[in-house]
């Protein structure tokens, strides 16, 4: 498959899971805040680093651009390898991502709350991180169907014009 390809559906399932977790967490009280998540892991780095903490404005757009560009480039990896499985590894990718932001930020020292809130919280936050692999896994199985229809095009018009 094509990188581009992969890229475009990593880059389109990123893109779900963020707006579907801005849009739930806006009227679901016990929904996953992956966005202070974000905004802590960077303050945190920041801190120890020596370096100033923006203000939460520049936080939030930093964290959400993060969050953006390593799902895209995490959620890829689908794509990677034949076609015939993409399906099962793009959904395990999303287990994968779910289940780790879950079980991953106590032990990193951040607050476990803003993903381990309640049993709906848990949930809420596998399920986006699957949601996001499974719209990764579609699109690009579109484009690479799109790709192979229009290669189909272009040969039955080489062989049309050569024809006659």
């Amino acid at each position: 498959m094509k990188a581009t390809t992969i890229l475009a559906g990593g880059l389109a399932g990123a893109t779900a899971v963020t707006l579907l977790h801005e849009s739930i967490r806006q009227v679901v009280p016990q929904a996953p805040r992956m966005d202070r998540l974000g905004m802590q892991a960077i303050s945190k780095g920041l801190k120890k680093a020596g370096k100033k903490v923006p203000r939460e404005n520049a936080l939030f757009t930093a964290a959400l651009a993060g969050d953006l560009l390593s799902n895209a480039i995490y959620y890829s990896a689908a794509g990677i390898g034949s076609e015939k499985n993409i399906w099962v590894r793009g959904t395990l990718l999303g287990l994968a991502a779910g289940l780790g932001a879950v079980m991953l930020p106590e032990p990193l020292g951040l607050n476990k709350q803003y993903s381990n809130k309640t049993v709906a919280t848990k949930v809420m936050t596998v399920g986006l991180y699957v949601a996001g692999s499974l719209v990764t896994t579609a699109v690009i199985k579109l484009l690479n169907r799109k790709k192979k229809e229009s290669h189909q095009e272009w040969e039955r018009r080489l062989v049309t014009s050569a024809m006659g």
